[in-house]
């Protein structure tokens, strides 16, 4: 009934001309894929395996036999066998950690189109009419999207490299035939979001090397795995996702297997297809896409638009490895695209705390392009396994020593990483900074890191990943995090959660009367219309001033805030301007292991031999919470709440 309602408030708001228009061409697609649905079904969509007869890509990509001997010693050098083969057995067994659901076995056939966290299964059928969200349960389409994606494949790939055990092969033979016999095209869930087609090309063909002289795949095998593989390039140019009114990493994704795809079928001969050129557009229009979404999706300071440092993360990543790629092949972007590029790497390396992790402000689904290293075990909120690639590609010493324990991802890159012989890199000398456009400035000194948030919803304004965590911030003292951003936690499997975490409650600033910063509506998971219009008034050195009017309307209060950073000291501010008589609550989520008392009226809080003393305070509570620290999994925390009228002062002194 509330999506009905809100479909009839949209209509309302255009003009008859356009409301017509729209309900007939939603009348003809409801038609047309009916008749598309039912043709399908009885004619299934199959390009003929015998056309890739003999083909084998000439492209190069992460891993290429003239290189085998380097890779092997630089391998034992580093010292992973054993990991990689025990994550390669755990995959051959069908067990799997995915998005919160902890270690399963997924049986002796891989469910492909189930979640199994919850147990809901998706019914095979024409992908349009697949309804992969029902705010009505508790089923979670990522679980089975997020499985199909096939990041787990690099794995298999490097077990089979270190050991040549057919075993891996045979396993890799078994999931793809598998796979695709279970998810004909276009007729099952997996095929619902064009993103997650164009993330599973990347990883086939990331692998498509490691397995190329395994005598358990023969040739109908790679016909069949490269028919499959062409029918995923079809499908995504037929699909994109550019039809809202702005597009994110989700585009991004597209236009990305759109590359890796045109240039694995370079060397296809035309003849053998009937003269089907697809693979040619793809390329091209990929490259051409690229470029152009290099400027709109990032910002001139070099953050993501989309308001989210998990989701910068993903769309460096994506534009990153890629352009490697592109490189390797002989293709090249320019000088503005790379210099923006190396700008977004450089946001990575000034967010990361002094403990290696980064905050995880906006939205956090534990996105990924390829899982080089540490399948089972990466860590979701570190992101420096980018920098050391970052380093190389830009020849930058502070991306390298930053990124210097994630050797194994710049191996698979580059084929190379940094030894003891050669010159030698020093830990970068990082100063507070600013990121106006991205909204995050940083204040820093020897033993301080505060990250304060200050700045524009995403997609400029419509708070499709943003949480309502105006003037917010982190706080790390002596590489130990105190003051952290909850997280995230779930999407669509748990829509109350979900609003929970984005809530104005759930972040380190001040709430007015259970008010939100900015209005969402709980059914509407992924809007928030801006409402804050946060600025920041003043930065220098060690001082941030911001305000913002989110409680305006609502409450006749600007809430302003100030941080002063000393060398063992931190005083923030928050002063209501406007109403005097309104009662708010000044916010801290405390990080998991952080310890607390309360004595002579300081509370005291200590994690290891870090102590942080706040004096005077008074009206405070010490109440439970939640940290999440990876998408479907959440901590019981605590969260200190101060009250207060107009204005507070809260002092930390670190001991």
């Amino acid at each position: 009934m509330e999506q009905l309602k809100r479909k009839w408030n949209n209509l309302r708001k255009l003009s008859l001309r356009q409301a017509i228009t729209k309900i007939a061409i939603k009348i003809y697609e409801t038609v047309y894929y009916k008749i598309r649905g039912q043709v399908i079904k009885l004619h299934p969509i199959n390009i003929n395996p015998k056309y890739f007869e003999n083909f084998t890509t000439k492209s190069t990509f992460l891993f290429y036999s003239s290189e085998e001997n380097l890779l092997y010693t630089r391998i034992k050098e580093l010292k992973i066998e054993q990991q990689i083969l025990e994550e390669a057995n755990e995959i051959c067994n069908h067990r799997f950690n995915l998005l919160g659901s902890r270690e399963t076995y997924l049986g002796s056939s891989i469910p492909w189109n189930k979640d199994f966290k919850s147990n809901f299964i998706w019914d095979n059928k024409y992908y349009k009419f697949i309804r992969t969200v029902d705010l009505t349960n508790d089923a979670d389409v990522k679980i089975p999207w997020e499985l199909s994606r096939f990041q787990h494949f690099f794995t298999l790939g490097k077990a089979y490299f270190i050991t040549k055990d057919e075993k891996y092969a045979y396993e890799f033979k078994e999931q793809v035939e598998d796979w695709i016999k279970k998810n004909p095209v276009e007729m099952s869930v997996n095929w619902t979001c064009t993103m997650d087609v164009a993330i599973r090309s990347v990883n086939w063909i990331a692998v498509h090397s490691f397995f190329q002289s395994s005598t358990v795949l023969d040739e109908s095998f790679w016909n069949e795995y490269n028919s499959s593989l062409y029918s995923h390039g079809k499908y995504i140019m037929n699909n994109l996702e550019n039809k809202g009114s702005y597009t994110g990493n989700h585009y991004l994704s597209n236009i990305v297997g759109l590359v890796w795809l045109g240039i694995y079928f370079q060397s296809i001969n035309v003849k053998n297809l009937k003269g089907n050129k697809h693979h040619k557009r793809w390329l091209e229009y990929g490259l051409e896409e690229l470029e152009k979404e290099m400027f709109i999706q990032n910002n001139e300071d070099g953050t993501n638009y989309e308001a989210s440092t998990s989701y910068h993360r993903l769309v460096t990543e994506l534009f990153l490895i890629t352009t490697i790629i592109c490189n390797k092949n002989g293709i090249h972007f320019t000088n503005g695209y790379m210099t923006r590029l190396e700008k977004m790497c450089g946001f990575l390396l000034d967010i990361t705390k002094p403990n290696g992790l980064a905050p995880i402000i906006g939205d956090a689904d534990d996105g990924r392009l390829l899982i080089l290293s540490s399948y089972k075990s990466w860590i979701k909120n570190d992101f420096r396994h980018l920098l050391g690639i970052a380093g190389t590609l830009f020849n930058r010493n502070d991306f390298s020593y930053c990124g210097k324990d994630y050797e194994e991802d710049t191996l698979w890159i580059f084929h190379h990483y940094r030894t003891k012989d050669e010159e030698p890199i020093n830990y970068p000398l990082l100063i507070s900074t600013s990121y106006k456009d991205g909204g995050y400035y940083i204040l820093r000194n020897k033993r301080v890191y505060c990250l304060i948030r200050c700045g524009e919803l995403s997609f400029r304004g419509d708070g499709v990943h943003s949480h309502n965590d105006q003037l917010s911030f982190e706080l790390t003292v002596d590489g130990e995090d105190f003051i952290v951003d909850p997280g995230s936690y779930i999407y669509t499997g748990n829509f109350r959660m979900r609003n929970m975490f984005r809530s104005t409650e759930m972040h380190n600033t001040v709430q007015i009367e259970r008010s939100e910063q900015n209005d969402f509506d709980d059914q509407n998971l992924f809007y928030m219309k801006e409402q804050t219009y946060s600025k920041c008034i003043d930065f220098k050195k060690n001082f941030f001033l911001g305000k913002h009017v989110g409680y305006l309307k609502k409450h006749n209060v600007i809430h302003q805030r100030s941080f002063s950073l000393k060398e063992n000291y931190l005083s923030i501010h928050d002063e209501l301007i406007g109403e005097n008589n309104i009662i708010a609550q000044a916010i801290f989520h405390l990080a998991p292991d952080v310890n607390y008392t309360f004595t002579d009226n300081k509370l005291i809080l200590m994690k290891n031999s870090t102590i942080i003393t706040i004096n005077k305070i008074d009206n405070f509570q010490v109440m439970d919470s939640y940290v999440s620290g990876s998408y479907g999994i959440k901590t019981p925390s605590k969260r200190v709440v101060v009250e207060f009228k107009r204005y507070t002062n809260i002092n930390l002194k670190f001991n």
